[in-house]
């Protein structure tokens, strides 16, 4: 089969950063689902694992974590699919990526492609569906669907990925003042286009943009980007008995002076349950089912930008490249082999 991978972590100036690859088709195991990848997304983890994680020494590493695509075969314990049915889902950090014409997934893992969505528009949501879900109702602890919620939400980096899904999720599906991030026209206006009330440069101080917008405090913070550098804003804005919630990777984070004010810290990783094969691993396929639902409902709407074009080493590295520029706005996907 058709895949694309590398053998040694480095930049994308590296000849081989990523290269195009013939792999022989994996068997599925007990619980896994064999799926004919259609269309697949670039997220910061793939660029993040190329840059620094090589694989063991004469391996290959496929990346690759969001998919849309068909059951192609099922193992022994499967119950939840059968061979041709519809499918996307965000893979595992600890088996092969999505980047390969068939690939293996916990059945547990995988939700239902939305009806109305081409696989290119449904492999764009997966990941960051899930990130972001996770982060607002269960790392936030804000009530799902209940739309009496008060006070306000600020999400920093509003345009990227997670931003974009989490913008509409808090919008809908809660009564919260929803406050992105951005710093440019078109990423303001994207952020406006998903949903949120208000829009705040990040590189001004933001506690100074929550003022003039009439703002004196959140209850709740969406860390997606840099959240170290906006630390000391944070701990200004944040209300006391807030709540604050990252996915990136700061080198150090001093949350010391977020004591007085009692503010609680918390991290959302989605690949958690599977690295840890944790009980309640099948709740993201719950999770994502809702999604489709939501999506076919017309509530919330695929974070899809751009395809890139099929799914190849040149395409992957132009992609790569974009992300890593930081000024991606939603998703890029690639489709087909």
């Amino acid at each position: 089969m058709k895949a694309v991978g590398y053998r040694v972590a480095g930049p994308l100036s590296a000849g081989d950063a990523l290269v195009d690859l013939e792999l022989p088709a994996a068997e599925p195991g007990p619980h896994d689902l064999r799926v004919a990848i259609r269309a697949v997304s670039v997220n910061p983890a793939d660029v993040q694992m190329r840059a620094r994680m090589s694989p063991p020494e004469g391996k290959v590493r496929v990346l690759g974590f969001d998919a849309a695509g068909v059951v192609n075969a099922i193992g022994s314990n499967v119950t939840l699919f059968k061979p041709g049915d519809e499918v996307f889902y965000a893979g595992a950090m600890d088996r092969p990526g999505t980047n390969s014409e068939l690939h293996l997934v916990d059945e547990r893992v995988v939700g239902s492609k939305p009806k109305t969505l081409s696989f290119s528009e449904a492999a764009a949501l997966p990941l960051t569906s899930i990130a972001a879900w996770e982060l607002l109702f269960e790392r936030l602890a804000i009530p799902y669907g209940v739309k009496t919620q008060s006070g306000a939400l600020l999400i920093i980096n509003g345009a990227g990925g997670v931003g974009s899904i989490l913008t509409q999720l808090a919008r809908r599906l809660t009564g919260l003042t929803v406050i992105a991030t951005a710093s440019r026209p078109e990423t303001e206006a994207w952020c406006r286009r998903m949903g949120a009330h208000h829009v705040i440069n990040h590189h001004r101080p933001l506690d100074q943009g929550l003022k003039e917008i009439g703002i004196g405090e959140v209850r709740y913070v969406a860390g997606l980007t840099a959240t170290d550098r906006h630390l000391p804003e944070i701990t200004e804005a944040i209300a006391p008995h807030g709540r604050l919630a990252l996915i990136d990777d700061p080198r150090a984070f001093d949350i010391v002076g977020l004591k007085r004010k009692s503010v609680s810290v918390h991290w959302e990783l989605m690949f958690t349950p599977t690295l840890y094969r944790t009980p309640d691993m099948v709740m993201q396929r719950h999770l994502l089912n809702e999604v489709a639902a939501l999506v076919d409902a017309g509530l919330l709407r695929t974070t899809l930008t751009e395809d890139a074009g099929l799914i190849n080493a040149f395409n992957l590295k132009r992609v790569h490249a974009q992300v890593e520029s930081g000024r991606s706005i939603g998703k890029t996907v690639l489709s087909g082999f």
